[in-house]
C-alpha cells in the first residue's frame, strides 16, 4: 500500500493523535493509512487495483493529478471564506431552498440522530446543475436554479463556483471510470446517458467555525454518517477533523483521521454505489470532530440522472450472492435521505 504523505508529515500527524483519548465508550484514535490514484498514471491496471482494494476495504481513498491546478483550488478556498465571513442576515437572503440551493446555517442539517444532541456544529452553501423556472426538467426534486449572492456583495464568487462545478465533474467521471474497471463492467458503463448524462452533481461549501466536539456530549462538527449517493469529492484545508470507521458495529467503534494532502482530492463511495454493487463495495461511517479551529472543505456529491434505475449490477450478483436491495429510482432514494437529515424549512419562518 503506497505512503500518501511525506513520511516526516505522517509521522508528525500520527505523534498528534495516536494516543488521544475520548471521554465515553470509545476507543482510542488513530491515523488511517488510505491508498492513493494517480489519474496521471499510465498503468490502468495499477489504477484500478488500488482502487478495488480501497473500495472493497473501507470505500476511501486520495486521488491526485486530477488535473485541477493547486492555484485554482486555493483560489475557490478563499472565495468560499469570503462568503462565510459576510454577516448572517447577508447570507441568510439566500436560505437554501427546498431543491438543495443555497445557505444552510449552523446546526440545520442533523446527520446522526440517535447521538446528536444538535445538529452539526458547521454551516454550509449548496450549488447544483442550474436548471432555469422554465425548463421541463426543473419540476424534478434535485433540479432547479442557483442562487447567488448579489455580484456587488462577492465579485468573481458565481464564476469560480460555476467553474469549478464543471472541472470536478470531470475529474469524477475520470473516476467513475476506473470504479467501472475494478467492477468488471464495461469502462465506460457509467458514462451512458441514462446514468451520468445528466447527474445530479451538488456542490457544498462547508465551514466548521471552532465549536470544540465532544462525542461524549453528542457534540459534533459532523455527526456520524455515510454518503447517499454514488461518489463524493472532498477537498480540504490542512486542518485534521475528518474521520472513518472502518466497521460500524464494532464495541467499541474505532476511529482514524483522514490526514489532509495538499491538492488531492479525498474520494468516498455513497451507500448507493454500495447497493449497486450488492455490498460488494463499501460506503463507510464517518464524521467531523472540530478542535477548536476554523476548518473549511469543499464536498462535491455527484449521483445518477434522477430517472436512473439503481438494482443490481450484473457482475455484482449470482446463484450464491442474489441481490439484496429491490430496484429504486436515483431521486426517490435521494429525497428520502435529505428529508431525514435537514431541518424542515418552515422553521425558518417562525
Amino acid at each position: 500500500m503506497p505512503k500518501l504523505a511525506p513520511k516526516r508529515r505522517q509521522k508528525d500527524q500520527k505523534k498528534k493523535m495516536e494516543n488521544q483519548k475520548q471521554t465515553g465508550p470509545e476507543a482510542p484514535i488513530k491515523v488511517s493509512t488510505l491508498n492513493c490514484i494517480n489519474l496521471s498514471n499510465p498503468d490502468i491496471h495499477q489504477s484500478v487495483s488500488l482502487l478495488k482494494q480501497a473500495c472493497l476495504d473501507c470505500g476511501f481513498f486520495y486521488v491526485v493529478n486530477h488535473g485541477i491546478s493547486q492555484e485554482f483550488m486555493d483560489e475557490v478556498f478563499v472565495q468560499s471564506k469570503k462568503f462565510f465571513d459576510l454577516p448572517l442576515d447577508e447570507k441568510m437572503k439566500i436560505l437554501r431552498s427546498e431543491k438543495h440551493r443555497g445557505y444552510t446555517p449552523l446546526l440545520d442539517e442533523h446527520l446522526d440522530l440517535e447521538n446528536q444532541v444538535h445538529g452539526d456544529y458547521k454551516e454550509g452553501y449548496y450549488i447544483g446543475v442550474n436548471v432555469p423556472e422554465n425548463d421541463p426538467e426543473s419540476e424534478k426534486p434535485f433540479n432547479g436554479r442557483n442562487v447567488w449572492p448579489e455580484s456587488g456583495v462577492l465579485p468573481g464568487w458565481r464564476e469560480t463556483m460555476e467553474k469549478f462545478h464543471h472541472e470536478a465533474l470531470e475529474v469524477v467521471k475520470e473516476v467513475a471510470r476506473i470504479i467501472a474497471l475494478a467492477l468488471d463492467l464495461e469502462v465506460d458503463f457509467f458514462d451512458k446517458p441514462d446514468i451520468l448524462g445528466k447527474p445530479i452533481a451538488i456542490l457544498r461549501l462547508l465551514h466548521y467555525e471552532g465549536k470544540i466536539s465532544d462525542p461524549s456530549k453528542g457534540i459534533y462538527g459532523a455527526g456520524a454518517h455515510s454518503d447517499f449517493g454514488f461518489v463524493t469529492l472532498l477537498a480540504t484545508d490542512d486542518v485534521m477533523g475528518l474521520q472513518i470507521c472502518r466497521d460500524k458495529d464494532a464495541k467499541p467503534q474505532i476511529w482514524e483521521y483522514v490526514t489532509p494532502i495538499k491538492g488531492a482530492f479525498i474520494v468516498n463511495l455513497g451507500d448507493m454505489l454500495e447497493r449497486w454493487s450488492n455490498c460488494i463495495f463499501k460506503s463507510t461511517l464517518h464524521r467531523v470532530l472540530g478542535n477548536g479551529q476554523d476548518r473549511y472543505s469543499i464536498a462535491y456529491f455527484v449521483e445518477p440522472n434522477h430517472d436512473c434505475l439503481v438494482e443490481c449490477l450484473p457482475t455484482c450478483k449470482s446463484e450464491n450472492n442474489p441481490p439484496k436491495f429491490p430496484p429504486i429510482r436515483c431521486s426517490t432514494y435521494l429525497s428520502q435521505r435529505y428529508k431525514d437529515t435537514h431541518a424542515d424549512l418552515n422553521a425558518y419562518n417562525k
